[in-house]
C-alpha cells in the first residue's frame, strides 16, 4: 500500500470546515495515515512470518528437488556419480557367490538338471540348508554378500555378485563359476553354512583340488586359491572369534575337494567358505545374529585384502 495515493474521505465523513485553515486539514490526515501505518506493518510482518513457517514445515510447499545426493547439483542436471573409493584393492576385481537362492524350494525341477563340470555331471544347484528355525542358508549368504561387498568397495575393488535373488532359482553351478571367469576376477569366494549333524561345529574353507577333464582344467589356480582360502580362514578365525571345524579338516580349517563344479570350472582363484553349522544350536545362534554376520564379512575381506594387498 502506497500512503499517498490514499483517496479522500467520503462525503459522509464529518467534514472539515472550509473556514479552517489548510494545514488543520493536512494535520487531521497525516494523523489518521500515521495511526493506520503500525496495523499495516504488523499484518505485513505477520503475513512473512506465517509464510516462511509454512515453507520450514512443508506445508503447501513443492518437494524438494532431488539432486542426487549432491549440494551443488543442479535441480535440473543429472547427479554426478559417487566417486570410487580408493584403497589397497583399487583396480582389482572381486566375485562373491552368494550360495543358492531362496527360490530353489520352488524350482526343485529346475535345480535338478544335470549340468556338466568337466570331470561328472552334477545338478545344477540345490536347495541348501536351514536352521531348525528354518532361517534359509541361502538367506544368511546373500547377507553376508552384500555385507562383504560394501566392505570390499570401500577399500576400492570392483565387486560382482553372481546374483542378488532378483531371478526365481540359480544360478547354475557351472554358470556361477563362468561369471567369475569372464570378469576376469583377481579372486571368488564363494559364500555358504553347513548343514550337519548337531555337535558338528566351527567354519572350513574348501579349496580347489587339481583337477583336468573336459572344461575343467584348475592347474592354474590351484597354489594362489589356497593361498587365498589360507588368508580368509586366518582372518575369518581372527574376527568371529570361530574355531575350524571340529569334524574334518583336522582342525587346519582347511579341506580340498575336487566335486563342486564351481571350484572345477573356475579359471580364477576361488574358495568356499562354510561360515558354520546352521544344525547346531550354537553356531545357528551366531549365523543369525546380525552382528555375527558382519564380522563374518569383514573377516572375509580381511583375507582377501591380505591375498591381494599383499
Amino acid at each position: 500500500m502506497r500512503y499517498h495515493d490514499s483517496p479522500p474521505p467520503p462525503e459522509s465523513a464529518s467534514p472539515v470546515p472550509s473556514d479552517r485553515p489548510w494545514f488543520t486539514r493536512r494535520s487531521t490526515l497525516v494523523v489518521a495515515v500515521a495511526a493506520l501505518a503500525p496495523a499495516c506493518l504488523a499484518g505485513w510482518v505477520l503475513t512473512q512470518v506465517l509464510t516462511g513457517a509454512g515453507r520450514a514445515e512443508g506445508h503447501d510447499a513443492k518437494p524438494p528437488v532431488s539432486t542426487g545426493g549432491n549440494p551443488a547439483a543442479s535441480p535440473s542436471a543429472p547427479a554426478a556419480p559417487a566417486a570410487a573409493a580408493k584403497g589397497p584393492l583399487t583396480g582389482r576385481t572381486v566375485v562373491i557367490d552368494p550360495g543358492h537362492n531362496t527360490g530353489n524350494f520352488q524350482h526343485t525341477d529346475e535345480i535338478d538338471q544335470q549340468v556338466d563340470i568337466g570331470t561328472a555331471r552334477k545338478e545344477c544347484d540345490t536347495t541348501g540348508t536351514t536352521t531348525n528355525s528354518g532361517y534359509m542358508e541361502a538367506e544368511f549368504t546373500l547377507d553376508v554378500s552384500l555385507r562383504l561387498r560394501t566392505v570390499l568397495e570401500a577399500q576400492g575393488a570392483k565387486v560382482v555378485l553372481t546374483h542378488e535373488a532378483d531371478r526365481p532359482w540359480g544360478p547354475c553351478i557351472n554358470e556361477r563359476a563362468r561369471i567369475g571367469n569372464e570378469a576376469k576376477a583377481d579372486a571368488v569366494v564363494s559364500v555358504h553354512a553347513d548343514g550337519v549333524s548337531a555337535g558338528s561345529r566351527g567354519y572350513h574353507v574348501i579349496l580347489p583340488a587339481k583337477v583336468k577333464g573336459g572344461a575343467a582344467d584348475t592347474a592354474a589356480i590351484v597354489e594362489p586359491s589356497r593361498r587365498l582360502g589360507e588368508r580368509i580362514a586366518g582372518n575369518f578365525a581372527r574376527t568371529t572369534r570361530s574355531a575350524p571345524a571340529n569334524y574334518l579338516g583336522s582342525g587346519t580349517g582347511l579341506v580340498v575337494r575336487d566335486d563342486l563344479g564351481g571350484l572345477n570350472l573356475s579359471t580364477q582363484p576361488k574358495v568356499f567358505i562354510e561360515c558354520g553349522n546352521m544344525r547346531d544350536a550354537k553356531d545357528a545362534a551366531q549365523l543369525t545374529s546380525p552382528e555375527w554376520r558382519q564380522k563374518a564379512a569383514q573377516g572375509i575381506a580381511d583375507g582377501v585384502v591380505g591375498f591381494l594387498g599383499g
